[in-house]
């Protein structure tokens, strides 16, 4: 009697032991696309923050040149170019991976409670960074509380606050996010902050000096943006529970792809009929809508090709930098802005220069090998497989 019982307790126990694998292992599951379009994102940011396409267009002055800077710079007010929709890109990755994360979190037996102390030191570390690494400009205290990391401290956990309801809430609560600035802007009428989207004169730009700190070097960018970037991360986070489904991937897809293109109808509509324009600085709900279903179709796009269809080769350059995109982050702005990038356009143009290169040619290839540098490092890093997360 006591053999049995021994044997059928070691049985459970293996029985146990086996399912307790299986769990680990499906909590291991990464979604590809997303870490592919992690990357993408982070090299396009890596590129465009060392300057290469207007230092480009300085050394070979040219139509298509001249397109490129103009597409890696902000615009100007209104209007969209492809660098205003890197952020918003960003934040609803993040949403995705958020999904990611949560469903591992499940899957290994946390908490609900357990997940929002999680949630909440991240998005104290995302606030902390956010602010230290613009804190000094200019030989100033810069108190910058607008930029992709402090945007996300709080989008986060509005979006988390929302991550096991249901799917008419999570989308009724990204519409809010859209509409409370719309309403903020247009109804509350202060003296020389009444015109809901003009430059200085907005609601947006009266918080800013209201709280007494230099939110943007130019005033333009609302520290209350997250309420409508918010939306962003939502999205993410829905797009994320999609994916992770037990839907057929068609389905998947279509939906995806079905929610971003009347995205950017709406986001259309609302500018070309000047009810809101897309403005990035203050993140209208035409902006957010557009952006967002442009992110969302990609998004829809990059997993049917890589995690469908299983065309999986040559995108370990954008993997190795979208696994550390947080760190990759911080070090171009802490190191590379700060100091790589300057000392690498004295350093790399003037020793061309000797050889007969231009110094405006010389300093564009400078960037290039700032970038490659950013890129090897993030390399070791994957290779050691070393993998900082907040």
């Amino acid at each position: 009697m006591d053999s049995i019982y021994i044997d059928k307790s070691s049985e459970v126990r293996e029985t146990y032991k086996a399912a307790e694998k299986s769990m680990n292992e499906k909590a291991k599951e990464r979604l590809l696309s997303l870490d592919f379009l992690r990357g993408l994102i982070m090299v396009a940011l890596m590129i465009g923050e060392t300057g290469f396409f207007i230092k480009l267009y300085d050394a070979a002055p040219g139509s298509f040149t001249q397109l490129l800077s103009i597409q890696f710079e902000h615009s100007d007010w209104h209007g969209l170019t492809f660098w205003d929709t890197v952020l918003p890109a960003f934040m609803t990755m993040a949403g995705v991976a958020m999904a990611l994360s949560y469903k591992k979190q499940q899957q290994l037996g946390y908490s609900k409670k357990h997940s929002f102390l999680k949630v909440l030191r991240r998005s104290f570390w995302l606030l902390f960074w956010g602010i230290l690494i613009y804190s000094v400009r200019d030989q100033h205290l810069n108190w910058q509380l607008s930029n992709v990391l402090t945007q996300l401290a709080f989008t986060t956990l509005m979006a988390f606050s929302i991550i096991n309801q249901p799917f008419w809430v999570q989308l009724t609560a990204s519409v809010l996010c859209l509409l409370i600035p719309e309403i903020l802007f247009r109804v509350i009428q202060i003296p020389g902050y009444d015109q809901p989207f003009v430059e200085f004169h907005n609601f947006g730009t009266f918080i800013n000096k209201s709280l007494g700190i230099k939110i943007d070097l130019d005033h333009k960018t609302n520290f209350i943006n997250f309420i409508s970037s918010g939306a962003h991360t939502i999205w993410g986070v829905m797009a994320g529970q999609l994916l992770f489904s037990n839907k057929n991937a068609r389905k998947k897809v279509t939906n995806l792809v079905s929610f971003g293109a009347l995205a950017i109808i709406i986001g259309l509509t609302l500018d070309t009929t000047a009810i809101t324009p897309m403005l990035k600085w203050i993140s209208t709900s035409s902006f957010v809508l557009v952006t967002g279903g442009i992110t969302l179709i990609i998004l829809a796009l990059c997993y049917e090709w890589i995690d469908v269809r299983n065309h999986k080769n040559n995108l370990k350059f954008f993997i190795v930098v979208g696994m550390n995109s947080i760190f990759i982050y911080l070090f171009f702005i802490f190191i590379g802005d700060k100091w790589l990038n300057g000392y690498m356009e004295i350093l790399v143009g003037q020793l061309l220069n000797i050889a007969g290169v231009s110094l405006a040619l010389g300093s564009a290839m400078s960037c290039i090998i700032v970038f490659m540098l950013e890129w090897c490092l993030c390399y070791f890093l994957y290779k050691k497989k070393i993998f900082f997360k907040l």
